[in-house]
């Protein structure tokens, strides 16, 4: 229950669905947390939810914005005292179809937001705190990154891309930063809706587990590979999928 203890942690994308679910889990195992999103309201709630401003921060703006990005790190240090922990989970995908006809712009983006934003929050956690104090972080990919996802490509393509970059930082950044991944398959939330609404009896006939994820199934793993349990990972990417993966579907 307090593997976690007096740790500090961002968690990007936080004010619900798995980034809230992480964040909860994180609370729970007696860390703190500044939670990140978009909208004020929704995240000033999952504030209020988390156990208000002795356990929780929230800092709103865009996951991919430079300026938002400093100020959340600033914040939580001030706040908080250090900065142990980061959760890349911020991630989008606003186009569907086949991944030639995406528009480059829309490519663009989804690349932005998915690889280089965590990047950019692994850089700035290294120098606020990381770099001298040691840490660790999981980014949020997906097992769209691990092999084929039509109409889901170029999504599928910055998860991949991501995966990558979790080995390369993992290889780099230790022995002072551990730098991890998980990639799920379907989780029950407002962001993976379109993949599963109405149909879920049908999608879920092929996970050997017969359901799919839900956020806390997600949470417990980052969780996991945060704490001294995980200290000797570092690079690896921990797949959560229901044993789909080993029948071959998405």
């Amino acid at each position: 229950m307090n593997s976690l203890k007096d740790r500090v942690a961002i968690v990007t994308g936080a004010s619900r669905g798995i980034g809230l679910g992480i964040a909860r889990e994180l609370v729970r195992r007696g860390a703190k947390v500044c939670v990140t999103a978009r909208k004020p309201e929704p995240l000033a709630e999952a504030v209020r939810e988390l156990g208000g401003p002795g356990v929780a921060i929230g800092v709103p703006g865009k996951a991919d914005d430079a300026a938002h990005q400093q100020e959340a790190v600033t914040r939580t240090v001030e706040a908080f005292g250090s900065l142990d922990l980061l959760v890349n989970n911020t991630g989008i995908n606003p186009v569907f179809g086949p991944i030639t006809d995406i528009d480059p712009a829309a490519a663009a983006k989804i690349l932005g937001v998915n690889v280089l934003a965590p990047l950019s929050w692994i850089r700035l956690a290294r120098d606020a705190w990381m770099g001298e104090h040691g840490g660790a972080v999981v980014n949020i990919a997906s097992i769209a990154g691990l092999h084929a996802s039509p109409g889901i490509g170029m999504y599928g393509v910055s998860k991949a891309a991501l995966i990558r970059l979790t080995t390369e930082l993992g290889a780099e950044l230790g022995p002072g930063i551990r730098v991890n991944a998980v990639a799920p398959a379907v989780v029950k939330t407002q962001f993976a809706t379109a993949l599963y609404e109405g149909r879920e009896e049908e999608v879920t006939a092929s996970y050997p587990m017969k359901r799919l994820g839900v956020p806390e199934d997600v949470a417990g793993a980052v969780a996991f590979l945060l704490s001294d349990e995980a200290s000797w990972i570092t690079g690896q990417t921990l797949v959560l999928d229901g044993g789909v993966g080993l029948v071959g579907g998405l």
